[in-house]
């Protein structure tokens, strides 16, 4: 059932599952016409690294008045100093956790600071990515380390989240980057209100993030907000792509935000990808277009590219949602890897979490999104695409 705190803002009932992401982005963009900034729908998540996070079992304290207090003392105030005077580690108590638990974020699951000065360039819209002087691309200096990922058997199934509508409730967000593992990717608006250091605090935890792009639609009564990657007028989709682009620093791609319309239309989707291209980005589709030609010219420019197997929350039941996971799980085992795409519900993203917090017990390894880009770049099909001149 949703509250007060995972209710939509403006939404007094839980909406049809289709149009869950319409109203979220609807409001996002009502708002930003009125106060001039999106401030939308509450999408919560949590975060739970399964590298370097880690819930800690309290031991039975030596002292007789110390034992019989209850385990679940340790998730109050006096344990988590306690944890972080002894371990120096920082401690942080997200939502959707077991009860009595204690949640920590050893130090180290921060990427690179972003910006990196080789890879950005002034514009009118702010600073904009773009391939540094020595080759090097956002899509890799921004992506996550091999150090922070665990060792993975050859032949492990491989599972990759994305997490959309960050940044359009700040709150929300926090809670997202929180809670949610940090293999987890994290998708940000551009509507939102502070974006820089909700993204900056994003990488910090440990999320690779990327721009959730507003494409233009088929049904035009979809439409929201302004900087919509026009289909047909391509010097209007190149400035609003732009706009969009310099709202934030340290994506290592940009995400469809619907786009029926955009992403069929050839022409517009081969200048699109030709800008990323040229600013080493990679792209991400959501999948919800079965008309997209997304997929088949990123690998004409050489643009690192994967699209969702599943979208995880068309409904919020949550019997539905974990019968998605379960899909997107069997689906890694089939071949050998997998991408699920939840617009960052909070229902979606309690259970997500727990979700992956048994990958590894039942012998998956959750990755970020560009370890899902390398491991689809390095098929033989992609290999023998061209990039055109």
């Amino acid at each position: 059932m949703l509250n007060d705190l995972n209710r939509p803002l403006g939404v007094d009932r839980e909406p049809p599952p289709r149009n869950v992401r319409k109203r979220h982005w609807l409001v996002a963009s009502l708002v930003l016409g009125l106060a001039g900034f999106g401030i939308a729908a509450g999408l919560i998540g949590g975060k739970i690294d399964p590298g370097a996070v880690a819930p800690i079992q309290p031991l039975a304290p030596p002292s007789s008045s110390a034992a019989a207090r209850p385990s679940a003392s340790y998730d109050g105030v006096e344990s988590a100093q306690q944890v972080e005077t002894e371990s120096g580690v920082k401690v942080f108590r997200g939502g959707g956790t077991a009860p009595g638990s204690v949640i920590i974020r050893a130090p180290g699951t921060a990427l690179k600071p972003a910006p990196d000065g080789r890879l950005v360039e002034d514009s009118r819209y702010g600073l904009l990515p773009r391939r540094g002087a020595d080759g090097a691309s956002p899509s890799s200096v921004y992506a996550s380390p091999k150090a922070m990922q665990p060792p993975i058997k050859p032949g492990t199934p491989r599972i990759t989240l994305v997490v959309g509508g960050m940044g359009l409730n700040p709150a929300a967000t926090r809670e997202a980057i929180a809670s949610l593992p940090a293999a987890v990717t994290l998708a940000f608006a551009p509507y939102g209100a502070d974006l820089a250091a909700q993204a900056a605090a994003a990488r910090e935890a440990g999320h690779e993030i990327l721009l959730q792009s507003p494409m233009e639609p088929f049904n035009s009564a979809d439409f929201f907000g302004p900087h919509v990657l026009s289909a047909t007028d391509s010097a209007k989709a190149a400035e609003d792509l732009h706009w969009q682009m310099g709202r934030f620093v340290g994506y290592t791609g940009v995400m469809n935000f619907l786009g029926g319309r955009f992403t069929a239309n050839q022409v517009a989707t081969q200048g699109f990808m030709r800008e990323l291209a040229a600013r080493g980005l990679d792209f991400v589709d959501d999948g919800s277009s079965p008309q997209s030609v997304a997929g088949a010219i990123a690998s004409q420019y050489g643009v690192g590219f994967v699209k969702a197997d599943l979208r995880l929350d068309e409904s919020l039941r949550p019997e539905a949602i974990d019968a998605a996971l379960a899909r997107l799980e069997s689906l890694a085992r089939e071949k050998g890897f997998a991408v699920g795409y939840a617009a960052g519900l909070p229902a979606a993203n309690e259970r997500i979490a727990r979700f992956a917090a048994e990958l590894e017990r039942r012998g998956l390894a959750l990755v970020p999104l560009s370890a899902a880009i390398r491991d689809k770049s390095s098929t033989p099909a992609d290999k023998s695409q061209s990039r055109p001149d």
